[in-house]
């Protein structure tokens, strides 16, 4: 494995994307054949210069005479730039569709790659690094797998066959160049690894000046309330100011370099021109064989200098590539077996011919569990029963691990030891698609799409009628929300930004409903809904539980009183476990939570 990895670095991490590049060998092959042939006519066109200075200028007698010599050539060199138009084109077109192509196939993987990662991929790694995975690193991929390859192809077979070409016109003449041109490749090696590391800090700084702006103007309410604007101003300058530095820096080892590579130019210019220009005096080459000389020796320094360019920019791409393969390696930590997927398919082909009617009993046999990125238990040796459409209330202070037990049953996590079973059967001899397609989830944080009210309730369930759309609407008492938005076609805006986070949740309860699931989770869904609208909805949840499983992670203890079990957790263990009057009775733990916030919204009704 470590030798696939240091070849693979060898070239770029190059290999590990030709997946993504053998549906489009046609474009690639176009790409490649066409930026040569672009590249050897920039060869050929010195030539035509020779062959006019030496025919037309020095041997003609007569323009008469060579009329006919004059049409020709000017015919062929005609042709020679229409070809040289129509490689350019076509390699050009060629490069654009396959870093189109490959952009999106490469986004399309990541992304598809990311719906079967399991919960605890997207609680280590927060949306900023997802995305730029997704957009910067595959945009830059796609990048590095076309234009890079034009630009490779046309630099190496303009410097090669311009080398050739100096050597079979005069050797001597053709060495002098030679000698320069490893000088030039290190001095611009030099250069560019300077400024790519100048330039990584500019990035760097630029981000902190990002960050420093975005903190400013979205605390600025709490800057001003805590009268601190004088140490924001503070912070923003120092950052700024770090960036105006760095960033001169950079343009002054921009303009060094540019101005050195430019003396090197010039000494080769001077160099052949002194050399050649001794040569064709003595009558050993022609003048035009000397314009040819200085016509390949301007533009090989310029194409050296290109090249390691280019292969800098692809040094500098191996990152993205390495942590786009990354990505894509990262196997999730919950995941069918294959037996399973045989029998009921995957997240993206499921077979739902084969899925089992689901009925809601759910047990904890023997179960033992830690996060992944913890070191102590979090439940050990846990039993407990639910049955068919028992009403079973989770509580506990923030933090306490309340949704322990519901990631296990939604299978986001696999209990370290000991079996989670639905109907009787281990979750994990069923598909994950079977599974979440009968579970009916409110988040505490409402998340809706962005598009209209009916859009967002129809991802509950793409069948649903009409009626089932308005009734379940009418279960969670969100008309009120329909005619204030002039119908189910309304835009919700971002995220659903145009709603309260009241009605966000009640439109994200209708949308679980429509699913008709046998197993409802609320995790503190009705934490952020007014007590008018909670005591409408407690008494829609009441009827839309009739016969259904229920596991309510509740805020509000007065809300599950009618719970058929109470399970207590405190700092990750569950504690207490009965009805709401058998816990009162015992006066522990449960009781003191229930008693304090009696006491609290006592007191802040009577503040209010």
């Amino acid at each position: 494995m470590e030798n696939t990895k240091t070849t693979n670095r060898r070239f770029f991490g190059i290999p590990n994307l030709i997946p993504y590049l053998k549906p489009y060998t046609p474009n690639l092959l176009r790409l490649v054949i066409f930026a040569a042939l672009g590249g050897i006519c920039e060869i050929i066109f010195p030539l035509f210069q020779k062959y006019a200075i030496d025919n037309f200028v020095y041997e003609a007698d007569s323009l008469s005479s060579i009329k006919y010599v004059i049409i020709k050539f000017t015919l062929v060199y005609t042709l020679l730039l229409i070809a040289y138009s129509i490689f350019n084109v076509i390699s050009s077109y060629a490069a654009c569709e396959l870093e189109m192509y490959t952009s999106r196939d490469l986004k399309n993987a990541a992304f598809n790659h990311l719906q079967t990662l399991s919960a605890s991929y997207y609680n280590a790694h927060n949306v900023g690094y997802i995305h730029a995975r997704i957009m910067s690193d595959t945009g830059r991929i796609s990048v590095v797998l076309s234009w890079t390859f034009v630009d490779i192809m046309w630099c190496i077979t303009y410097v090669v066959g311009a080398l050739v070409s100096m050597f079979m016109l005069n050797t001597p003449l053709a060495l002098c160049v030679a000698a320069i041109v490893p000088v030039a490749v290190f001095i611009s090696m030099f250069f560019k690894r300077r400024l790519t590391d100048i330039y990584h800090k500019v990035r760097e700084a630029n981000s902190v000046v990002t960050g420093k702006l975005n903190e400013g103007i979205m605390g600025a309410k709490t800057a001003k309330s805590l009268v601190i604007e004088d140490l924001m101003q503070s912070k923003f300058e120092k950052s700024s100011d770090y960036m105006m530095k760095t960033s001169v820096k950079m343009a002054h080892w921009r303009s060094l370099y540019v101005s050195v590579f430019s003396l090197i130019s010039s000494t080769a210019f001077a160099l052949v021109l002194w050399r050649g220009g001794v040569i064709t005096l003595r009558g050993v080459m022609l003048v035009g064989t000397l314009s040819v000389f200085l016509s390949y020796v301007i533009d090989l320094i310029d194409r050296l200098n290109n090249l390691v360019g280019t292969i800098s920019n692809m040094i500098n791409s191996q990152v993205n590539i390495e942590r786009f393969i990354n990505l894509m390696n990262t196997e999730t930590e919950v995941k069918d077996r294959p037996d399973v997927i045989e029998k009921y398919g995957g997240i993206f082909d499921p077979k739902r011919e084969n899925w089992e009617p689901l009925y809601g009993d759910i047990e904890f046999e023997n179960v033992t569990f830690c996060y992944p990125d913890g070191n102590e238990n979090v439940l050990e040796n846990f039993n407990l029963k639910i049955p068919q459409g028992t009403n079973c209330a989770i509580v506990g202070e923030t933090g306490a691990g309340k949704s322990t037990l519901v990631n296990l049953v939604c299978r986001f996590f696999e209990p370290t030891s000991g079996r989670v079973l639905i109907d009787g059967k281990d979750v994990k001899d069923r598909s994950l698609s079977w599974l979440h397609s009968n579970i009916g989830y409110v988040l505490q944080s409402p998340h809706l799409f962005t598009g209209s009210i009916r859009e967002n309730l129809m991802y509950g369930n793409e069948n649903a009628t009409e009626q089932q759309m308005m009734n379940a609407v009418k279960s969670v008492a969100a008309e009120g929300i329909i005619e204030r938005m002039n119908g189910y076609d309304a835009n919700v805006g971002e995220g659903g930004d145009l709603l309260s986070t009241g009605e966000k949740q009640l439109l994200s309860f209708a949308r679980a409903l429509i699913c008709d699931p046998r197993i409802f989770i609320l995790d503190e869904a009705t934490s952020s809904i007014d007590t008018v609208t909670e005591q409408k909805i407690q008494n829609a949840i009441t009827v839309a539980m009739n016969g259904r499983t229920s596991l309510v992670i509740a805020h509000r203890l007065s809300t599950i009183r009618q719970a058929d079990i109470i399970l207590v957790v405190k700092d990750g263990k569950i504690v207490e476990r009965g009805t709401h009057d058998q816990l009162m009775s015992k006066h522990g733990y449960y009781f003191e939570l229930y008693i304090r916030q009696f006491r609290d919204e006592a007191l802040q009704q009577s503040l209010s």
